[in-house]
């Protein structure tokens, strides 16, 4: 017949065998331990502080609106850390998967170097790929402007709608649409959204919206 032990007796039990072990190997054992340990942990050399001569200038990340506060360490005119801002009360430090990645905007690192440098392989002027060609051409910004501005209005001319089956007034178009940035301010995108419901474009999304 197995014998019943209470919860109470078990827990009663418990703490005298762990006090009866702790008396048979001594008081000393227990620093001993903890010394043993101390000396067993592993140590880096990180090398000296990459930020120790940079300047720190507090600014607010540009994604979403939500006005995250970041650090900005810079040498000269470069970026060389972007960590989150712990005095800002919308974030408090923290930063997400974009803010985080704000550094890698314009530079990455270099693997040997381990320095930041310019990514080589970052769009920096207009290209241009006609119908129907596979190639593509380098254009100047005014030309693009003016190119797009022009395409606009001819498909906003022949698609618009004052109104709708039910002889509504809508006076929209439906052929054009127009995805947001997460990476402007939000001015800027109360700006743009006017901008695109004053030409009547209603198919409006936003980038962000993960």
């Amino acid at each position: 017949m197995k014998p019943k032990i209470s919860r109470r007796d078990f827990l009663k039990y418990l703490g005298l065998g762990t006090a009866g072990t702790a008396l048979l190997q001594g008081v000393s054992a227990v620093p001993a331990l903890a010394s043993t340990a101390e000396d067993k942990l592993p140590t880096f050399d990180l090398g000296p502080l990459k930020i120790k001569n940079a300047t720190e200038t507090a600014s607010v990340c540009a994604y979403c609106g939500c006005g995250c506060g970041l650090i900005v360490y810079s040498e000269g005119e470069k970026v060389i850390h972007i960590e989150g801002d712990p005095d800002n009360p919308n974030n408090e430090g923290s930063m997400c998967c974009k803010g985080i990645a704000l550094g890698e905007a314009n530079t990455i690192v270099d693997p040997k170097s381990r320095q930041r440098t310019l990514n080589k392989q970052r769009v920096t002027e207009v290209l241009y790929r006609a119908p129907g060609s596979s190639n593509w051409e380098k254009k100047d910004w005014d030309w693009a402007l003016t190119e797009i501005a022009k395409r606009v209005k001819k498909t906003r001319d022949e698609n618009f709608e004052q109104k709708d089956a039910n002889g509504v007034t809508v006076n929209r178009t439906q052929a054009i649409g127009h995805l947001g940035s997460a990476s402007i301010d939000n001015e800027e995108n109360y700006i743009m959204h006017k901008f695109l419901r004053s030409l009547g474009i209603i198919n409006v999304d936003h980038h962000a919206r993960l």
